[in-house]
This record gives C-alpha cells, sequence and structure tokens, in this order.
C-alpha cells in the first residue's frame, strides 16, 4: 500500500465520523414580552428578541393596539424612528411653520398633533377613513378645501385651518380644542367639555404631554391657558362684586 494514503484515509474517516456524530447544543426556553414561549439554541449568538412564532401588526395612529395585540418592542421603535425622521424633514418642518404662521397657531401644537395623529407619516390612513399627516376625515378635507390630503402641505394647512376654528370656538381651551379635532365639534358641546370616550381622552392627554414636554418649542406668547371673563354681580347686601370665577 502506498504510504502516502494512510493520511488520506484517516482525514477521511475522521471527516466522516464528526458528519455523523450527533449536535449537543443546549436547547433553552423562554418566554418573550408577548409571553411567547421561544425555544433557543443555547450556542447560537444572539438570538433575536421577540416572538419566531408570529409577526405583529401595526396599531392605529394614536398608537394603540390591534385585535391582532399589541406591537412588538422592535416595531415600536422603528416607528419611534421614523417618527423622529419626520419630525426633523427640513421639507415638513417648513410646512408646518408657515401654515402655522398664516393661522397664528404655536407650530409646536400642529407637531403635537401631527406626532400623536400619525406619528409624521404622510401616507397614513386610519381605520376610520381619516389621512394623512393631521389625519383629515373626509368631511373636515372637503369642509377646508383640501383636494389631497395625501399630499402635505395641503394636509397641514387644513388641519392647522381646522384647529385655529376649534381654538376660536372654544376661546383658547386647549382641551376641549383637540377633544373637538378627535370627536368632533357636537360630543364636545353635548357634553360641554371633553367627552366621555377613553380614546378621546387619551388622545387630549397625549397631545398635551407631547405640547408641555420640555424641549417641544412651545411658544407661551402664541397659547396661554385662557382666563374667566370678570364678571360683576351684586350680592345680597347690594355689594357690587367684578369676579372671574
Amino acid at each position: 500500500m502506498n504510504k502516502n494514503c494512510i493520511p488520506v484515509a484517516v482525514l477521511v474517516a475522521g471527516a466522516l465520523f464528526a458528519l455523523s456524530t450527533p449536535l449537543c447544543a443546549q436547547i433553552a426556553t423562554s418566554l418573550d414580552e408577548n409571553g411567547k414561549l421561544v425555544f433557543v439554541n443555547g450556542d447560537s449568538p444572539n438570538g433575536r428578541r421577540g416572538s419566531t412564532i408570529s409577526s405583529t401588526q401595526g396599531g392605529s395612529a394614536l398608537g394603540s393596539p390591534t385585535a391582532s395585540g399589541p406591537r412588538s418592542r422592535s416595531a415600536l421603535s422603528s416607528e419611534s424612528a421614523a417618527e423622529t425622521l419626520g419630525a426633523n424633514d427640513g421639507r415638513l418642518d417648513r410646512i408646518v411653520r408657515d401654515a402655522a404662521a398664516r393661522h397664528k397657531v404655536d407650530p409646536a401644537l400642529v407637531k403635537a398633533v401631527i406626532s400623536t395623529e400619525s406619528g409624521w407619516n404622510p401616507q397614513a390612513v386610519s381605520r376610520k377613513g381619516a389621512v394623512g399627516l393631521m389625519q383629515l376625515i373626509p368631511g373636515t378635507a372637503q369642509r377646508f378645501g383640501v383636494g389631497n390630503p395625501f399630499d402635505p402641505a395641503q394636509n397641514v394647512e387644513g388641519g392647522t385651518t381646522y384647529l385655529r376654528a376649534l381654538l376660536d370656538r372654544y376661546n383658547g381651551d386647549l382641551s376641549k380644542t383637540l377633544a373637538a379635532y378627535n370627536a368632533g365639534e357636537h360630543a364636545v358641546d353635548a357634553n360641554r367639555g371633553v367627552p366621555p370616550y377613553w380614546e378621546t381622552q387619551r388622545y387630549v392627554q397625549k397631545v398635551q404631554n407631547a405640547y408641555f414636554r420640555p424641549g417641544s418649542g412651545r411658544d407661551s406668547t402664541l397659547w396661554t391657558p385662557p382666563r374667566n371673563p370678570v364678571r360683576k354681580v351684586v350680592d345680597s347686601n347690594g355689594r357690587v362684586i367684578f369676579t372671574n370665577e
């Protein structure tokens, strides 16, 4: 036998033995943030976070869970990144500032509404048919002359015009203004304030949180809390009293 053939035979035999040897990696189980059981090879590097069984779907413009369940952390992170990019888009910033200046609305308020309504997605469409950055329903779009609600400039112009009209209607009362933007003027008027709808109450709080947070750019000269008008009353002793209570 040729001596050179011995090492080759040994190498081949060793390779076959290695292939035939069963893998002994440790299989570990864990629960992800959605409570789903995940099987992970203990020897594998940095397994993916989240369920490997099913994907999650996006929620509404308000970020509420859909019927299929809450969104994963990775989906929320992607949306947060997209929202940050949209908020820092120079063209969108100019559109907001121009519309806000025309209607004397604080641009920080318009931005807070956009952030809450669509997350700065010009193509956003809600389950109720609201469209674009400021989520205009067809009736509102038509009311304020918005021909193409997917066009950022038209959408922001219509939404900002509507905000101005609501601020005037409710004497600068921000809670009523935002509630009407979400649920309509009739609901606010009928309830003499923010209606008892969970979605609307959550919406009002979310926009206000975005508007009043540090670093929002809020301009106190463009919106301040409204003061009750001074009234003249006569008490039981015939004294004239001026009060704003």
